[in-house]
């Protein structure tokens, strides 16, 4: 897989978009024009430290490449695939496989992807070597389950994460995550660690489904797909590896930080307006 960024068409546009010459480009970035050159014409990749410098000129100056990248792709998209965003800590090392992750994540092993370049930026931001995937998804043919903020989602959640374990039998988790382990791809709500201990609340019989469903919904991260198989893993295309400097990385760990505390308002009053409706989970299992 080839992991690296596309500075020589992002370079070309930046230049084209503010009117400057390699010349220019150079100064402001203070490099010699030889590396704006070489760099345009594939000749030799970016330093870490050039990396930084070009694509934190280009945001500073107001020109999001990323949104640019993620509209264009919408645009140019065939009608049978899907755009999907992955956000990664490092790199993907070789091809898009279901088994490379850890076994506790919210539907345990697999490849998870979000609908938006957003979803998957927030979730890096505060690492410091994070990029996002721009990936291709054509899920023809293959065995689709989904999920929707409910019971069925909560429960499945925590069984795979092992919130589970010494409350139910082995043979009743088996059947909760039986859904699961069907499906080529998931598509189901994106959880976090606000939704966690949301859930942790329910699974420990501080709250009913009811409200934590509710509470749930109120954080509206969306949605995200998850790749079960090796035969969803064929499917899925990465488009490009898309940079993020410090200040967009700043930018979006702000974001996620007011996001947050606008949910939490919302969840406290979901807790309060369904208080008493619903089923704690003893009585659910």
């Amino acid at each position: 897989m080839d992991n690296q960024f596309r500075i020589e068409e992002d370079s070309r546009l930046l230049r084209e978009m503010r009117q400057l010459s390699q010349t220019e480009l150079a100064d402001q970035l203070g490099v010699g024009i030889a590396t704006i050159n070489r760099w345009e014409n594939r000749q030799k990749e970016p330093m870490t430290e050039n990396l930084e410098k070009f694509y934190a000129y280009a945001y500073h100056s107001g020109i999001r490449l990323n949104r640019i990248k993620e509209q264009f792709y919408r645009e140019e998209l065939e009608s049978e695939a899907v755009l999907l965003f992955h956000g990664a800590k490092t790199i993907i090392d070789g091809k898009i496989r279901a088994d490379a992750s850890r076994y506790n994540n919210d539907f345990g092993r697999g490849f998870y992807m979000g609908e938006t370049f957003r979803q998957a930026a927030l979730f890096v931001s505060n690492f410091e070597s994070s990029s996002v995937y721009c990936i291709k998804f054509m899920n023809g043919g293959l065995r689709k389950v989904s999920y929707s903020v409910n019971t069925e989602w909560m429960l499945t959640v925590a069984c795979f994460r092992g919130r589970l374990k010494g409350r139910i039998s082995a043979e009743k988790q088996a059947e909760i995550c039986a859904k699961a382990d069907k499906a080529d791809y998931i598509i189901a709500p994106i959880a976090d660690n606000r939704m966690y201990q949301i859930i942790d609340s329910f699974i420990d019989g501080e709250i009913t489904d009811e409200q934590c469903r509710h509470a749930l919904a109120a954080t509206e991260l969306g949605m995200q797909y998850v790749i079960k198989t090796a035969k969803a893993a064929e499917c899925a295309e990465v488009l490009e590896r898309c940079y993020l400097c410090s200040e967009e990385k700043e930018d979006y760990y702000t974001a996620r930080s007011s996001d947050f505390r606008a949910a939490e308002d919302k969840v406290r009053a979901a807790r309060i307006k369904y208080r008493g409706k619903g089923k704690y989970i003893d009585e659910l299992l």
